[in-house]
């Protein structure tokens, strides 16, 4: 156990802002699966509601530093590739 009260702080600062993340990355991870749920049913408007929500999830977590600009990037292409292939 730490010592030092600056050391102290941060292994309290580090356990909140990990369970900050992790409870965004679960909602995107959430979101990111019900486009693909959508896609695999082929509801082609229940699909591009989804890709909304999840790139606005994916958005807000890009912007509050929990995943990089590039990975979001291509999550969201990636979904929006898939939603427009369907027929």
């Amino acid at each position: 156990m730490a010592n030092i009260k600056s050391a102290k702080k941060r292994i309290l600062v580090n356990r909140t802002r990990a369970a900050r993340n992790k409870s965004i990355r679960s909602s995107v991870k959430t979101a990111i699966k019900k486009v693909y749920a959508a896609i695999e049913a082929n509801d082609k408007e229940a699909a591009k509601t989804a890709l909304t929500a999840a790139t606005s999830a994916l958005d807000k977590a890009t912007k509050k530093g929990v995943y990089h600009q590039n990975t979001s990037a291509r999550k969201v292409s990636r979904m929006a590739l898939a939603v427009n292939k369907m027929a």
